[in-house]
């Protein structure tokens, strides 16, 4: 295969994926044939790319689970303050995930859970060197080690997404209530986590 053809099949997968995307959270039971219709081509063509609707599923989880990684990676760059630094990481993964958050519940029914905790598996490690340095310096207080802390942090964001999708918590409200919620899980006190997320810029 040339490299103009894989160019041209990388660009449509990916034209494909984003169409999908749009069209399962505009309705969660959308087929691989209303997609097909969506993107504009044969069924055949989505089929080549996706042997079926939960490799489909499966991709975009992938490719949410990276976007994740790279906003995670970007917002804890050059920040000193661990604080800061955890706040900042959850107002930039929000701002990703946010984007997703309807294809979550989607995603149990074919990826699982435990599929979606293995694919972040590199954003929680990267989150426990950062609580761990926090717990040294004190900026952190918890009777659980930083990795304990990294899980919990993951699953009151699973959380707070939930609660958006439910309209417990408004979606322009989720991201703070994400980062103030996950300062104050280790151990920053409620009142300093509230200011400290508010002077953050939302990305």
């Amino acid at each position: 295969m040339t490299g103009r053809t894989t160019g041209r099949a990388d660009a449509n997968r990916r034209r494909i994926m984003d169409i999908a995307l749009a069209e399962l959270l505009r309705d969660a039971d959308a087929s691989m044939d209303q997609i097909a219709r969506a993107a504009g081509v044969v069924r055949r063509t989505v089929y080549g790319h996706f042997p079926s609707r939960d490799a489909l599923v499966a991709a975009l989880v992938d490719d949410a689970a990276e976007s994740v990684a790279a906003a995670q990676a970007e917002a804890l760059h050059d920040v000193a303050d661990p604080a800061e630094a955890l706040a900042r990481s959850m107002l930039a993964v929000w701002n990703i995930a946010d984007g997703y958050r309807l294809l979550l519940s989607l995603a149990q029914r074919s990826v699982t859970m435990e599929g979606i905790h293995q694919r972040l598996e590199p954003v929680r490690h990267e989150c426990t060197a950062m609580l761990q340095r926090g717990l040294d310096e004190g900026r952190f207080t918890s009777p659980l080690p930083a990795l304990a802390l990294a899980y919990v942090r993951e699953q009151l964001f699973f959380g707070v997404l939930q609660a958006v999708n439910d309209g417990v918590v408004p979606p322009d409200e989720g991201g703070r209530a994400a980062a103030v919620t996950a300062l104050t899980a280790a151990g920053v006190p409620a009142a300093e986590a509230t200011e400290l997320v508010a002077r953050l810029p939302q990305p």
